[in-house]
């Protein structure tokens, strides 16, 4: 589909965003030496196999043993280095919340929660590994900052930049192989939106692999003469409040898209927004409620409503509200 629309945004390849982490992260150990890895027994998942062969002595393979691997993590901040864990989403979230919560969060220690296989299109595996509720964990916690980056090179900036940032970082991010469509040597901030196109008449807020699915929402709805902004929350939390009120202010109506539950996610965080400051029509794309099954990714994403098809009809039906 994407390949006939006129889409402000192409791609020639496809890449995993988990890939991006590893690539970062390699490049993070280069420039800070005191950049440190560990891993629960998930090294070519998490694709920290470079860093490891690289720096050996600053890597750290604790086993299936994700609550320790926290605990070492926050220990490790007070000798000032800057750990990088490693393991599924699932079990960076919803094994150690206790851990995270006590020892990380609390003291806000300066760790880096880097976390593999979120959402649906972690397939084959299934519901038990799918976790959908880890944003909203994580941005509940005090001091936590959030980030689900759109694609390979979003997500390699991301791992690079969160070495700079002093405090505790959930970084989110996939497994399957995605468009590529950011620029290669785009710098990233964190807390700061990104509006990847203008519009007037709705605004789309998506994030992770559904920014994708929002730009080739909007190439369809371009050709049904509907305009439509378009901006990357690539920083859940913080939350760039002002490039949501500013944009929704201008278009009247949103729609946020996310491989989330809606309970907790981005959406909520854009509705709690916009009920504070300036109420407005919002629908909702993302997981109602429900876990997940084996399948597919792209199976997946079409039976949860998780594409563009989907961001598509939500973005007519908010339009009818305005």
């Amino acid at each position: 589909m994407e390949k006939k629309l006129n889409t402000k945004f192409t791609y020639t390849e496809k890449k995993d965003t988990r890939s991006g982490f590893g690539d970062g992260f390699l490049e993070a150990g280069r420039k800070n030496p005191n950049v440190v890895g560990l891993c629960a027994d998930l090294i070519g998942s998490l694709k920290m196999g470079a860093f490891q062969k690289e720096f050996p002595d600053r890597f750290f393979q604790v086993g299936i043993s994700e609550a320790n691997m926290m605990g070492i993590a926050a220990g490790m901040t007070i000798g000032d280095k800057i750990p990088f864990t490693g393991t599924f989403a699932n079990f960076s979230t919803g094994r150690v919340y206790d851990q995270i919560r006590q020892s990380i969060a609390y003291s806000g220690k300066n760790v880096k929660i880097c976390a593999s296989h979120a959402g649906l299109t972690l397939g084959e595996d299934g519901a038990t590994h799918q976790i959908l509720e880890d944003v909203g964990m994580m941005k509940m916690l005090p001091h936590m900052t959030v980030i689900n980056p759109c694609d390979y090179n979003q997500t390699k900036a991301a791992t690079m930049a969160i070495a700079e940032y002093e405090g505790p970082v959930y970084l989110r991010f996939g497994r399957p192989s995605w468009p590529i469509f950011t620029p290669s040597d785009q710098k990233f901030e964190i807390g700061k939106a990104w509006k990847m196109i203008d519009g007037s008449d709705v605004t789309i807020f998506a994030t992770g692999h559904l920014v994708w699915e929002a730009v080739v929402a909007e190439a369809i709805l371009a050709e049904e003469g509907i305009s439509v902004e378009v901006i990357n929350i690539h920083t859940i939390k913080p939350l760039d409040v002002d490039a949501i009120l500013d944009s929704v202010a201008k278009t009247g109506c949103c729609v946020s898209a996310e491989e989330h539950q809606y309970n907790g996610g981005l959406g909520d965080s854009i509705a709690q927004t916009l009920a504070r400051n300036n109420p407005a029509p919002m629908e909702y794309v993302g997981v109602d409620d429900s876990f997940g099954e084996s399948g597919t990714p792209t199976a997946l994403m079409e039976k949860y409503g998780l594409n563009a098809a989907n961001i598509v009809k939500a973005v007519k039906k908010v339009m009818e509200r305005k």
